[in-house]
């Protein structure tokens, strides 16, 4: 299964999806059991017909909204996304299941667990179009500008903009945000690290400004971080202590957002509670969102625990990431009455690549033979026949269900791209398309065994005393899995088999989620299940997942420790590309020389989303293109009392 992801108000995250914004407030292991599949549902014609085309953005002109290359699909006087129900009614209670704990509610620094979905409290500049690939429009800002070198940008804060403790939204506290954020927490450091200065330019004004030009996507990302009151962090608490943002706490933060902090019962539940005077309710990026009236995240320790909590209605909605429960668990009264419904929702967002990452910090990883062999090593076919029911596609791409991801052999503009840096890049980049090995599904991999033993041999690893030994250190070829999700141990547990066949020592280490988090933060691992949510507009999150200086950087996105000057050269083809066509070539490119670079075993992907709800809840009836916008635009139908659905039906 993939981590579900609060679109649209958690990052991203990630992953991650879309513009990859919110991932410091993640609530679940970045682990899974499975992925995602295979694009079989199309999403409508006249959805991808009505897709804005992609023209010159307008130079210091200040704007409702902005977009990468393309313009804006709504109008300044637009009432409402197309997507939403304008008339969802308010009320109920959402009761959404975890897996993990959580410790802090500052989810701003490394090295705690804080609770998921905190990014409900808060406000960003601009808000993301759901049926739109790379276009946001004004929240706590009214408009943004930006010149033609795109060398800095502008926003001008609403004048209505409140915190809940009824105080006015200031440049001073984006400022303070974003120095504070970027100083904090590796992954803001890294995604704004080109943005030297920010200043307020005006009554209401903030301006931005970056340490480079060309770069189309600074103007729009610095619109994305959640904004922070800087007034209550820097003041003291009800018990006369300063506050202080680079420690845990559980006292309920100051926000701006459409819900507040309710009750909170640290590593079991946490409720947020809708703000009836909430300062942005009728803006148009917010009619027909945030319908609940309470949303409670509950913690379970076991996936299996939280599974039955759903069918039996104390959970209301499951993002189902398991093939296995798909296909076989939910055949019960719930579902045959149609009180639990099913929706496999299609989406356009590129797949991200999912795979057993390797930490190239290790000295037996370093060798790329070995890890070739690692993937020889991988049943795939079997894997996916007996235990995902067929549901999957085997990744072949870090971008994969796009028009980004490396097919073939390169062509056209990215072959043009790759040949300017032929010498940086291996040979077969340009003379053979990546694949991955393929079995017959029967459970017999000698062949690629065998292959995975020559590649070993290659790389000076051979058997001794029926260990794989290294022909000069003498080294045992010892790997440990480590995992926060048990069952993601049946996935490992064949695998591990292949590769004690080939001499290799296996260890499974399943750990608790904060655990997980603090190793992988201290790149303390062998391999791990990682994620990397891609957008459809790929840009400067890139550096964080495979930059030099994000490979050194504790706690940021790069866990496998890339550091490549291909990869480098690639990552700013990307940010600085001028047009869409210049994108998707070096996106391509860019993603050929990470295939052939074999950093992951890659698994699989699912480019639709299975959700499981209780009827009671309700999603509109054409969901947007890129999300399945939960909970933003879902709603209950029919509550009343939020305290009446405390109990189960």
């Amino acid at each position: 299964m993939t981590k579900p992801v609060l679109t649209g108000l958690a990052i991203a995250v990630a992953a991650i999806l879309a513009l990859l914004v919110f991932w410091p407030t993640q609530d679940t292991p970045p682990q899974s059991t499975e992925t995602a599949a295979d694009p079989a549902e199309a999403l409508p014609s006249e959805v991808v017909a009505e897709m804005p085309g992609f023209t010159d953005f307008q130079p210091d002109v200040p704007r409702h909204g902005s977009s990468l290359f393309g313009e804006l699909k709504y109008a300044p006087d637009f009432a409402h996304f197309d997507y939403v129900n304008p008339a969802a009614p308010k009320g109920g209670l959402l009761r959404y299941a975890v897996v993990g704990s959580f410790d802090s509610l500052n989810n701003f620094i490394v090295r705690t667990e804080p609770a998921g979905w905190l990014a409900l409290i808060y406000d960003t500049l601009m808000a993301r179009s759901l049926d739109e690939s790379v276009s946001e429009y004004g929240l706590l800002a009214e408009s943004v500008r930006h010149p033609a070198d795109y060398s800095s940008a502008t926003y001008v804060l609403r004048q209505n903009a409140r915190w809940h403790d009824g105080e006015p939204v200031t440049p001073a506290d984006v400022i303070w945000t974003l120095e504070t954020l970027k100083a904090q927490h590796p992954a803001y450091a890294g995604y704004y690290a080109n943005v030297i200065a920010v200043e307020q330019t005006g009554p209401r004004e903030v301006t931005f400004r970056f340490d480079e030009t060309g770069n189309r996507e600074l103007p729009q990302i610095v619109g994305q971080f959640p904004v922070l009151p800087k007034h209550y962090w820097t003041g003291k608490d009800a018990n006369g202590r300063p506050r202080d943002i680079s420690a845990a706490t559980l006292e309920p933060p100051l926000g701006s957002g459409p819900y507040r902090i309710g009750k909170v019962s640290p590593g079991q539940d946490i409720t947020y509670e809708r703000v009836e005077d909430y300062w942005g309710r009728d803006l148009p990026v917010n009619v027909g969102a945030n319908n609940f009236d309470r949303i409670r995240l509950i913690y379970f320790r076991d996936a299996t625990i939280a599974f039955q909590a759903f069918k039996g209605g104390q959970v209301d909605l499951r993002i189902e990431n398991s093939a296995r429960n798909w296909a076989t668990e939910y055949d019960i009264p719930a579902v045959r009455r149609g009180d639990i419904k099913r929706d496999s929702i299609p989406s356009l967002n590129p797949q991200g690549m999912q795979g057993f990452a390797f930490n190239l910090r290790r000295e037996k990883f370093k060798d790329i033979r070995v890890r070739r062999a690692f993937n020889h090593a991988f049943d795939y076919e079997w894997m996916n026949r007996t235990l995902f029911h067929d549901q999957y596609t085997r990744a072949g791409s870090y971008f994969a269900n796009s028009e980004m991801a490396a097919t073939g052999l390169p062509e056209g503009a990215e072959r043009e791209i790759l040949e300017s840096m032929r010498d940086l890049v291996r040979p077969e980049v340009l003379a053979e398309p990546y694949a991955n090995p393929v079995t017959d599904g029967s459970g017999n991999n000698r062949r690629n065994l065998q292959r995975a033993t020559e590649l070993l041999a290659e790389a000076g690893w051979t058997i001794s005393d029926g260990k794989l030994t290294h022909e000069d250190s003498g080294e045992r070829m010892s790997v440990e899995f480590l995992i926060a999700d048990p069952t993601f141990e049946r996935v490992v547990a064949p695998y591990r088999q292949s590769l004690e066949r080939l001499g290799i020592e296996v260890r499974i280490r399943t750990v608790d989620s904060a655990q997980y988090q603090r190793r992988t933060d201290e790149r303390d691992f062998d391999i791990v299940v990682e994620n990397f949510g891609q957008s459809i507009s790929p840009g400067n999150e890139q550096r964080d997942y495979w930059g030099c200086a994000a490979a050194e950087q504790e706690g940021s996105r790069n866990v496998i420790g890339i550091c490549d000057p291909a990869i480098e050269k690639l990552i700013d083809r990307v940010i600085f590309a001028e047009s869409r066509a210049e994108l998707v070539a070096a996106v391509k490119a860019l993603d050929r020389v990470l295939l052939h670079g074999h950093y992951v075993v890659p698994q699989w992907y699912l480019a639709t989303t299975r959700v499981a709800y209780w009827s009671r809840l309700r999603h509109p009836e054409r969901m947007p293109a890129y999300s399945i916008g939960f909970p933003t635009i879902w709603w209950h139908e029919g509550a009343t009392d939020p305290d009446a659905m405390d109990e189960a039906p």
